[in-house]
């Protein structure tokens, strides 16, 4: 067993799981896990109600991350004025890579996946797996801004909302 550099991350913060999204850390605790002895987080999602324990070596290898900071958030947001990226795939290949950035924690991935799915009310419906995809990210995307600016997930869904339609103006 590799130990690779352990992260800073301490209870009552907020961090992102690429898997999961924005949960907080609950505790720090050791555990006996088949005959070895692990220090693991154990990071609550509230909406999910969901409990994960990630063992605090493997932390940063499996992407677990600190909250961006609020200039990545603004860069983000700005990432939804812009035009809509749609490649000309197959659908299954395009639904692919949008779920890899999804899970990926990136913002700025997930912000790119909320602006290329996104439809204005005048725009022709959506399927229900890009509706699926485009609600995963929107859902991420606001649970992550909701968290950095202290607010709740309303609050940062009017945002991110507005930042919407004001491009569609």
């Amino acid at each position: 067993m590799t130990k690779s550099k352990k992260p800073d991350f301490r209870p009552n913060e907020f961090v992102v799981y690429p898997a999961h999204g924005v949960g907080k850390i609950i505790s720090i605790e050791e555990q006996e896990i088949a005959g070895i002895h692990l220090e693991l987080f154990v990071i609550s999602f509230e909406k999910d109600k969901m409990t994960l324990r990630v063992p605090t070596h493997k932390a940063t290898e499996i992407g677990m991350r600190s909250l961006s900071t609020p200039d990545l958030i603004n860069k983000a947001l700005d990432t939804l004025k812009g035009k809509a990226r749609v490649k000309r795939a197959m659908w299954s290949r395009r639904a692919q890579e949008y779920e890899q950035k999804i899970n990926s924690g990136d913002l700025m991935a997930i912000a790119e996946v909320v602006r290329d799915l996104h439809r204005s009310d005048d725009q022709r419906e959506q399927s229900y797996s890009e509706r699926q995809l485009y609600e995963a990210a929107l859902d991420r995307l606001t649970r992550e801004v909701a968290a950095v600016a202290g607010t709740d997930e309303a609050g940062a869904q009017k945002k991110v909302g507005e930042v919407l339609v004001g491009r569609a103006a």
